[in-house]
């Protein structure tokens, strides 16, 4: 259960910006792409120009990417905005990050006590969070599993090349389970019943940050944002030019004719895929990231990656990666019953994809992004 983006912005047709997502810190396999603003909408005369102005810098071994609709040249809120962004980001740093061994989780991880275990209220808002997908997905989501991320050579600590044998994952395997975990949200305090407990906030992190990035911005008087972190994006108010934000959505092989445009206003999308973040064992067996905290082992499943959108970007995000796990059969049967905006993607015996998306996912598309029809497995 674990995320992996890249970010790299290429030009894509005359009006988008394409963002490429494996992620660094966190988990979750997102192929999200923010589409750009168009060119600046016309304006009342008189009034200042509004355009949407980019801001960007590394975040978490990643990019964001952060789209204001604002007075062009306006250098004091600017900075603001600056400040607001770097905030965030070093809030997120400092709480959930397990590559900053000073980070609250990281000294949670370390803490070799039942005792509990002090943590701040937007991390307590972070474990119920990750235990709403626990106990909605009966196991498949666990912030625990990060025992099992770095076994299969992935996380901060992870080495690639060997897979755990199977007296180690038996091992492993006993260190994780949500349950283990004892959240008193009054107090702010997380307990283990066993020391050896870690967590890894991989799945939900740059969803997390993304959100409160765009409120912050929001806050600042900013109504019209979109923010992109690793590859996770959260949407508010509108474009310069009064349409919805707009976020196109890669094909698993990239093929360009597959991209579609989703159309949002409030809400945060996010993308869990496998094939960013892999390695191959000496017997030829492709270890994917993507690890099912239930069996101790990467997915083996033909589901390719899944797309979620919500108005919360940190729970899609979980949801994006709980969808990946539980594999097309019982994640799409989940996506029905919770009536989520989801979309699927899954591999075909002939090496191609089909897709397979809820009704709610639909309505999000902009329709003259449709690639055309598409087989549905």
């Amino acid at each position: 259960m674990m995320s992996d983006r890249t970010a790299a912005a290429q030009a894509f047709g005359s009006s988008y910006t394409r963002l490429l997502v494996p992620r660094s810190w966190l988990l979750a396999w997102l192929l999200v792409v923010a589409v750009a603003d168009p060119a600046r909408a016309q304006q009342p005369e008189g009034t200042a120009p509004r355009a949407a102005v980019v801001f960007s810098g590394p975040a978490f071994g990643s990019r964001y990417t952060v789209r204001v609709v604002m007075a062009a040249g306006d250098e004091p809120a600017n900075e603001k905005i600056r400040a607001a962004i770097a905030g965030q980001i070093a809030l997120a740093d400092r709480l959930l990050s397990g590559w900053n061994p000073e980070s609250e989780i990281s000294r949670l991880n370390a803490h070799a006590s039942s005792a509990p275990f002090p943590v701040s209220r937007e991390t307590v808002e972070a474990l119920e969070l990750a235990r709403r997908a626990s106990e909605l997905s009966q196991g498949a989501f666990d912030a625990t599993v990060l025992p099992l991320v770095e076994a299969w050579g992935f996380g901060p600590k992870g080495t690639k090349g060997s897979a755990p044998s199977e007296d180690e994952l038996e091992a492993l395997r006993s260190r994780v389970g949500y349950r283990l975990l004892v959240l008193d949200a009054a107090r702010a305090t997380v307990a283990k019943a066993r020391p050896d407990v870690a967590c890894d906030f991989s799945a939900i992190g740059d969803g997390w940050s993304a959100d409160r990035i765009a409120r912050a911005i929001v806050a600042l008087g900013h109504p019209d944002v979109l923010v992109d972190v690793g590859g996770e994006v959260a949407a508010r108010g509108r474009r310069a030019d009064g349409g919805r934000w707009r976020v196109a959505v890669e094909w698993p092989d990239g093929a360009r004719e597959h991209t579609l445009v989703l159309e949002l206003a409030d809400a945060g999308v996010a993308t869990s895929g496998d094939y960013r973040k892999v390695w191959t064992d000496a017997q030829g067996h492709r270890q994917s990231h993507i690890i099912d905290p239930r069996t101790g082992r990467p997915v083996t499943h033909d589901l390719a990656s899944v797309t979620v959108v919500d108005a919360d970007g940190a729970w899609a995000d979980a949801l994006a990666t709980t969808l990946m796990v539980l594999g097309p059969d019982a994640g799409r049967a989940l996506a029905a019953r919770e009536r989520l905006v989801a979309r699927f993607v899954i591999r075909q015996p002939d090496g191609r994809f089909a897709e397979w998306s809820t009704p709610a996912f639909e309505s999000v598309v902009a329709p003259q992004a449709s690639s055309g029809p598409s087989r549905r497995p």
